[in-house]
This record gives structure tokens, C-alpha cells and sequence, in this order.
């Protein structure tokens, strides 16, 4: 099965940084969109509101340039065509082509529909030639609306011309007839001026190119190539509900345009703006917030690096402190001058390194202690702190030494490793019996051991507690040597037990030391278990006084002990 890799560890000063930095950037990044949108929206408006007016004056003064003509002709039909009324009507003619040098032909048709006068700046004038206009488009527009406004025509597929025909009050008064040149709304047109480029021009119904600041433009004749981006442009200001939009003009540049309606002629004029200029106070908004941002940025990059350094630092202290302690260094301390959270937790790692030094002290002293004493009374000790208990002094105590029978025999011919395994199952058994009675164990002698009962610490009733103790360790040990025997090894136990006024103390050097008792009692003890038999405890005299009464015991008569010089009473426990 394959284990998933263990994540890659991350610094706290990159999680940090990246908090810092981002809790500075994304306010003013946040803070830059709002302003360039709200500045967007208002910059919009405003070009709406701009562009908007400026496309009704042109309209207006457009209109007003065609009504100017239109009135004109107006008064060409005040009156009926009368005989000899030629010469005046010729005079009001040529009159009116001074006045408007827009008109290039005036021509005037009597109430029948003939034509009486034509004037012209590029042909021939006539009077009188009687020609049938009547079924003619301008005569019966005119009869019909009074008014009529032709098409646009291009002039030798250059120059724009429109027919305007105006009709008198009475159908006898005949009807006016001119044939005006746009290429003159020029002057309207490039009078308008949006900002410092900004531009109008005027298409026709069908989308032509009547008039635009560029004459040349509108000298092409209405070349699709140059009307198509300009009618789509009309288009796209349509599509967006006669609001300003946004396109392409002519030469393919990006504008924002707007445009108004010229009533009667069906013309539309459009203002635009290339949007470079527009929208100049908005890119300037945008490039002064990019330089704040930036300067945000590398502001917010040095405090997040600086606060960063400043709270990981302590951490890698703090860090290397736990490895110092963890490698046993427990005098190791961490110095943080801040006052904050972090100087405070320094503080507190220094308290609990300090704790640690000396709970390390105590578990030593008690494992020392736990060498030669029960461990409740080693912790006693080491609780109230004092170890006056361990000083010499004399006591009455009891001595009792336990000893493997045929153990030297067995050694001798069984593996070291079985060897090890039976004294450890040995001792084991031993010093749960003795740990339960409170005594002490002192020493180790190979096979055998040697405790005390009422030292250091006192009992009530040393003597009972004792024989209790041998009966405890006869009972521990005897399953462990039926379990030997039945795999071959000739083992057996005995108990020896004796009770004295003995002196007891630490002996040793400064850095070993152990609790023993030294006296007769101790060598009479040790006798009585070298000639207990297996399964036999052996007592003394006092401890038979002590114990007669709490357990059978049987007595074995005085018996000469090695290294003893008379004979000694002894007594066994039966069990």
C-alpha cells in the first residue's frame, strides 16, 4: 500500500508575509477599482451630458441653416405670377442667390405647374420657357407638404447637393425650387469642437457622409469604404437608446460618440471623442492609482518582511529552546525583551524549563533513593525533602535474607540466558512481595537479597510484619520452583529472619551509596537462611516472641551456626 508523502513543511514567516502583504495590497487594490469605476461612471455621464448637447447645437444650427433657405425661398411665393412680373421675380431671384450662397439653381414654377424662371450660378438663366414641371417629384412633394426636402446627391460624384422645394399659401402662387450645396454646413461642422479632437459630421438617411470636418471626406462622393464604419457607428448609438456608445470612426480609432436627430431631412449628426481623450482624466486616475499601488506594495512588502522577522525571530528562539530541552539541556533559557505575548511566553518557557530541571533532580534523587528504599518510602522522602531517615542510628530491626537452594549447581551447567531468565522471574516475584509489606531492600548477593523491616522508616509491629514478609516471599517463590523443577532445574528457597537492636545508615562514597544495617542480627540472619532448607523459613528467638501468636511455629532447638560460637535457638514457621 503506499503511504501518502508527508506535507512539505511551510515558514511562519512566508504565512506571515503573505498575511501582512495581502491585509495592505488588497484594501488599495479593492480601494483603486472602486475609484476607477466610480470615476468611470462619472466620466460617462459627463460625456453624455456633453457629447448629447453638443450634438443637438449642431443639429440646431444645421436645422437653422435649412430653415434660413427654406424661409427664403418662402418669400420667392409670396405673390401670383402676373404679366410683367418677370423682371421683378428675376431681380428677387438673383437677390435671393446673393443672400444664400448655398442655392446654386432657383428655379419657379407658375400654379400650372410650368416653369417661368431659372437662375443659376453655373448655367444659363432663363425666363419664360414654359416647361411642364408639374408631374415632377419636387412640384408635387411641395403641393402636398408645402415643404419638400429631396435626396442628397453627389454632384459629379464629389459634391452633395439636396433639392428644397417650397409651395406658396395659394396653389396659384407657384411653387419655389433650389438646388442647394451641403458641401457650405462644412462651416457648421467644423466649428464644433469636442475637447481638443473631438469631432462632428452628418449622415443622410441611407447612411452617406453629408458633412464632416474633413472635406475631402465628403468630397469621395459617399464611398462605402468611408460611410460603412460611420453608418455602423450611427448604428451602435442607436442600439444603445440614443445614449453616447462607444465605436469606430472613420480611420478605424476607438471614439465615444453621440448624435441627434435633424428633423424634415432625416439627417443625424454625431458628435465623437476619441476615447484616448475621453477617457484621459480616467487612464490618469488609473496610472496615479497603479503608482500608489505600487508604492503600496513595496511599503506593504518591507512592513510584512519587517513584522514577519520581528514575531519569527522569537519563534526560532523559542523553537531552539524546545530543542535544547528535548536534548536534555534543561539549564538552557530563551531571552526575548519584548513585553508582548511572545516575551511573556518566553517567560514561561524559562518557568517551565526551570520546573523541568528540577522535576528531572527529584526523579533522579528518587530513583536513587528507590535503590535502597520502598518506593513510597523513597517518595516520602523525596515529598517532605527531608532524608534525615537515612542518617546511622540505631534500631531495632528485623533482617531477613532469602537464598536459592542448589543455585550454584544449577548456574553451573545451564546456559547463561536460562540462568538470567530465572533470577529475573525470581526477583520480580520478590519485590512485588516486598514493596507490599513496606520494607526495604538493600542489597543483592547473586541468588540472594537481604531486607529490612522498621528501618529507615518505622512500622508499629516490626516483628509480626517481618514473619508476614517471610511467609509472603516463601509464597511468591514456591510457583516459580515448581515451574523450574518441572523443566529439570533442581532449585529450592529458604528464609532466614532475625530481629535486633542493629545500627542502620547510608554507606558508601558521594556518588554511590546504599542503606544497609550492620550488627550481629545482620550475620545471625544470613546464617539462619544459609541452613534453611527449601520451602523452610528460619527465625530467632526474638522473632518467635514477636510472632508466636500469629503463626505456627515450631521449635528446631539450639543449633551451631557457622561463624557463631555457641548455639543458637531456632525456630521454623510452618507453613
Amino acid at each position: 500500500m503506499t503511504q501518502a508523502s508527508a506535507p512539505t513543511p511551510r515558514s511562519i514567516a512566508r504565512k506571515y508575509f503573505l498575511a501582512f502583504f495581502a491585509a495592505v495590497v488588497v484594501p488599495l487594490f479593492a480601494n483603486g477599482i472602486v475609484e476607477a469605476w466610480f470615476g468611470y461612471r462619472d466620466q460617462r455621464a459627463q460625456l453624455n451630458e456633453l457629447l448629447g448637447v453638443e450634438a443637438r447645437a449642431a443639429a440646431s444650427r444645421i436645422q437653422s441653416f435649412i430653415d434660413g433657405i427654406r424661409d427664403q425661398l418662402g418669400w420667392m411665393v409670396q405673390l401670383p405670377w402676373t404679366a410683367g412680373s418677370d423682371d421683378r421675380q428675376r431681380l428677387d431671384a438673383l437677390r435671393l442667390l446673393r443672400q444664400v450662397p448655398a442655392v446654386m439653381t432657383l428655379t419657379v414654377v407658375d400654379g400650372t405647374g410650368k416653369e417661368r424662371l431659372r437662375v443659376s450660378r453655373v448655367g444659363l438663366n432663363q425666363i419664360g420657357s414654359g416647361v411642364d414641371r408639374s408631374a415632377e417629384a419636387a412640384v408635387l412633394g411641395a403641393r402636398a407638404a408645402r415643404v419638400w426636402y429631396g435626396p442628397v446627391t453627389f454632384y459629379r460624384g464629389s459634391e452633395p447637393f439636396m433639392t428644397i422645394a417650397v409651395a406658396g399659401n395659394r396653389a396659384s402662387v407657384g411653387i419655389a425650387i433650389a438646388e442647394i450645396n451641403l458641401k457650405l454646413i462644412w462651416d457648421v461642422i467644423s466649428a464644433i469642437r469636442v475637447g481638443q479632437t473631438g469631432q462632428a459630421f452628418v449622415l443622410d438617411d441611407p447612411g452617406r457622409l453629408i458633412a464632416h470636418p474633413d472635406i475631402s471626406l465628403v468630397l469621395r462622393g459617399g464611398d462605402e469604404a468611408v460611410a460603412r464604419p460611420l453608418s455602423t457607428l450611427r448604428d451602435v448609438i442607436r442600439a444603445a437608446g440614443d445614449k453616447s456608445a462607444i465605436g469606430k470612426d472613420a480611420s478605424g480609432s476607438a471614439v465615444i460618440a453621440a448624435m441627434a436627430p435633424i428633423p424634415g431631412v432625416d439627417w443625424t449628426v454625431i458628435v465623437s471623442q476619441p476615447l484616448v481623450e475621453a477617457f484621459g482624466p480616467i487612464y490618469g486616475a488609473l496610472w496615479r492609482t497603479g503608482a500608489l499601488l505600487l508604492l503600496g506594495m513595496a511599503f506593504a512588502g518591507a512592513l510584512a518582511f519587517w513584522l514577519a522577522r520581528r514575531m519569527t525571530g522569537p519563534i526560532r528562539l523559542l523553537e531552539y529552546g524546545t530543542e535544547q530541552i528535548g536534548a536534555g539541556h534543561l539549564d538552557h533559557r530563551i531571552e526575548i525583551a519584548s513585553a508582548d505575548e511572545l516575551g511573556r511566553l518566553a517567560a514561561r518557557f524559562n518557568a517551565m524549563a526551570g520546573e523541568l530541571a528540577l522535576s528531572q533532580e527529584r526523579q533522579e534523587r528518587i530513583a536513587r533513593l528507590k535503590r535502597f528504599l520502598a518506593p513510597q518510602v523513597a517518595e516520602l522522602v523525596d515529598r517532605t525533602g527531608d532524608d534525615g531517615v537515612l542518617e546511622a542510628r540505631r534500631v531495632e530491626v528485623a533482617v531477613i535474607f532469602g537464598d536459592l537452594r542448589g543455585f550454584t549447581a544449577f548456574s553451573a551447567k545451564t546456559p547463561p540466558d536460562d540462568v538470567m531468565q530465572v533470577l529475573a522471574e525470581y526477583f520480580t516475584a520478590l519485590g512485588r512481595v516486598i514493596t507490599t509489606h513496606g520494607a526495604t531492600l538493600t542489597s543483592f548477593t547473586g541468588d540472594g537479597l537481604m531486607v529490612l523491616v522498621n528501618a529507615p522508616v518505622s512500622c508499629p509491629d516490626p516483628g509480626l510484619t517481618a514473619v508476614r514478609l517471610a511467609i509472603g516471599m516463601q509464597d511468591a517463590v514456591q510457583p516459580l520452583v515448581a515451574e523450574w523443577r518441572a523443566k529439570g532445574y533442581a532449585i529450592g528457597f529458604g528464609v532466614g529472619a532475625a530481629m535486633e537492636t542493629a545500627t542502620v545508615g547510608r554507606i558508601g562514597y558521594e556518588d554511590r551509596c546504599d542503606y544497609t544495617a550492620i550488627g550481629p542480627v545482620v550475620n545471625l540472619a544470613a546464617r539462619l537462611c544459609s541452613a534453611a532448607e527449601d520451602r523452610q523459613i528460619l527465625i530467632d528467638a526474638v522473632l518467635f516472641q514477636n510472632a508466636r501468636d500469629c503463626a505456627e511455629i515450631t521449635p528446631l532447638g539450639a543449633r551451631q551456626l557457622k561463624g557463631l560460637a555457641s548455639g543458637v535457638p531456632v525456630f521454623a514457621i510452618l507453613r
